[in-house]
């Protein structure tokens, strides 16, 4: 059969979209469509960018390998960049027009929150690409995520702390979904880990100085600082850390597990710790590690085909996209409701995120095992532990 990749641009609103169609010449109807909405351009593109790419190959390469169930399969991404009334927008699009079997989308918290009313009320599966807790806690029926929790984060980063002799910690966070989530975390789980918060500092949206924050902090005398948030403000607290000669360690949480994150701090980054999916060091782990050689293969083939570095973020999206295949297979049949309980039952999942083992009170199914410890050091990721 020859093969026919397809390719057709969509407007929505202001925003920009994208929809790619990988079919089979005579496959018409006859495909599972896929649909997803991400923040391909803006601020919080450096989410959005490679869960795009990274979609795009590996549909792709499932048509190359048959498809699903028999059937081509049809990606339709649309660009919401990182806005929530447009993630509303194209997920109603998706629902309604292009009548999709999947949802695979939300690049960050915002996003997708925004479009879970519509999904749950629509009945169809949705893998979120989000990292705040608050998107499978409480359960969602129809809602799942592949990135580890912000609570998770701020778990293995007291863990750690703990292991490092840290009981007084200073807290730094934006003002944006994740952040307050986030933030909200590091202090319910304070006590429990046997951390006192010294300090607890926000910026607004915008802020592109974090010195008056820091400099509260620095004179709180932390033994150690939280960053809860992302993106550009990421880079700016560092640098500005660094700036203050803030001698107490830095941790940031897994919203910074990027390459970009560390070429734009540059030497302001040496020394950050982070929790991160096993995708990050793939090469570091052990030989037995089960994750190893599945994130390798993802490195070599997202590296062939873009020539650029991974990121975590580009592995939330296949983990999903493979998740949702897997369901699909194991219930012999595209049925949302069927597919919704074979995600539901996950077992032994080996994905680039972690081992997935869902149930009906976790639909996300990590464990703080599948979460590794790294640091920057000489500009790259090193594998702690």
């Amino acid at each position: 059969m020859t093969m026919k990749i397809s390719r057709r641009g969509l407007a929505l609103g202001v925003a920009a979209a994208a929809v790619l169609g990988f079919a089979s010449a005579g496959a018409k109807a006859e495909t599972i469509k896929v649909g997803s909405f991400l923040a391909v351009t803006g601020p919080a593109a450096f989410l959005g960018d490679p869960e795009k790419k990274t979609l795009e190959l590996y549909v792709e390469k499932i048509n190359k390998d048959g498809g699903i169930l028999g059937k081509q399969v049809e990606l339709i991404v649309y660009d919401v960049q990182h806005v929530a009334d447009k993630a509303r927008t194209a997920a109603k699009r998706l629902i309604e027009q292009d009548k999709v079997d999947f949802i695979i989308g939300g690049s960050t918290t915002g996003t997708t929150m925004a479009v879970v009313p519509l999904v749950e009320k629509a009945e169809i599966p949705f893998i979120s690409l989000g990292g705040a807790s608050v998107i499978v806690q409480p359960v969602k029926k129809w809602v799942f995520k592949t990135p580890h929790t912000d609570r998770m984060a701020v778990e293995k980063v007291y863990t750690d702390m703990k292991k490092e002799g840290i009981s007084k910690v200073g807290l730094i966070a934006g003002s944006g979904g994740f952040d307050k989530s986030c933030l909200k975390n590091a202090k319910d789980l304070a006590g429990p880990h046997g951390m006192d918060i010294v300090a607890s500092e926000t910026y607004g949206k915008g802020d592109t100085d974090m010195t008056p924050q820091l400099t509260k902090i620095k004179s709180a005398n932390p033994q150690g600082v939280l960053f809860c948030g992302f993106g550009a403000p990421a880079v700016t607290v560092t640098k500005n850390y660094r700036q203050l000669g803030i001698a107490a360690p830095l941790y940031h949480n897994h919203g910074s597990g990027s390459k970009k994150f560390v070429q734009g701090a540059g030497k302001a980054a040496e020394g950050v710790r982070l929790p991160a999916a096993a995708l990050l060091v793939a090469d570091q782990l052990p030989g037995a590690d089960p994750q190893r050689q599945p994130a390798l293969d993802y490195q070599a083939a997202y590296r062939e085909r873009y020539g650029e570095d991974i990121s975590t973020f580009g592995g939330h999206a296949l983990d999903a996209l493979m998740l949702m295949k897997a369901a699909m297979e194991k219930a012999g049949t595209t049925d949302k409701a069927k597919v919704r309980a074979e995600l539901e039952t996950t077992k032994n999942f080996i994905g680039v995120d972690g081992i997935f083992n869902m149930t009906t009170e976790d639909h996300m199914g990590l464990d703080l095992a599948s979460f590794k410890m790294v640091e920057v050091r000489n500009g790259d990721w090193k594998f702690l532990y």
